[in-house]
């Protein structure tokens, strides 16, 4: 049975853990603060950004030869699954690991991985060819070193390597949850002029006689 003594020692031993904690968390919030600010501020670029390229997308046709629109028959498939380094985040790179899955097995072609997060490249290697593992780019995150991911991943396109590119990510909504999105990378696809509407468009078409009388007006 503990004595007096080493009951007093264990009690400052717990209350010493439990500020140790405390203060743990209390860095946890902070940087959990930063980053969601940051991944809210970013969203309306991003946002835009989808939008000039949905626009641009619909102007491209059969005939435009863009390298990055070439369609091919799928030979070779490559998916990018993003997920961590790290774990204890629930399901946070589970929900990845089994939608690449899943995406992999839909198709009836070679399917290959480039793995961005450690997670992904350990659970994936197991069953698809990981042709590039991407995790040191947590450990240096800017957009220099993700766009030289993207520049790989179009060269692969561009080298014919590989036919169709998909990307697999979680999208964050809060804190709490992340919605698991499959985005097509390449080749790029035109939207479907039909459903395309003048709304869409982010200048209006101006007429040259409006633009005369709008230019007469200022002068008068």
């Amino acid at each position: 049975m503990a004595n007096l003594k080493e009951i007093r020692n264990r009690i400052a031993s717990v209350s010493s853990t439990m500020q140790i904690t405390s203060a743990m968390k209390m860095v946890s919030a902070a940087k959990l603060k930063k980053a969601q600010d940051a991944i809210t501020a970013m969203r309306p670029y991003a946002n835009k950004l989808t939008e000039l390229l949905q626009n641009l997308s619909a102007t491209l046709d059969a005939d435009s030869g863009s390298k990055y629109s070439e369609q091919r028959e799928l030979k070779n498939v490559l998916i990018v699954a993003i997920t961590s380094n790290r774990g204890l985040c629930g399901a946070f790179n589970s929900n990845i690991i089994k939608r690449a899955t899943a995406v992999a097995e839909s198709y009836d072609a070679k399917v290959s991985i480039v793995a961005i997060g450690k997670k992904a490249n350990d659970a994936l290697s197991k069953n698809f060819e990981i042709i590039s593992n991407q995790s040191p780019v947590y450990d240096d995150l800017t957009f220099a070193n993700v766009a030289a991911i993207a520049e790989m991943l179009m060269e692969q396109f561009e080298s014919k390597a590989f036919d169709k590119i998909e990307v697999v990510y979680n999208k964050f909504k809060n804190a709490a949850t992340q919605e698991i999105m499959t985005e097509h990378f390449l080749p790029i696809v035109p939207l479907d002029s039909a459903s395309n509407s003048n709304q869409d468009y982010i200048f209006e078409p101006v007429s040259y006689t409006h633009l005369r009388a709008h230019e007469t007006s200022l002068h008068l």
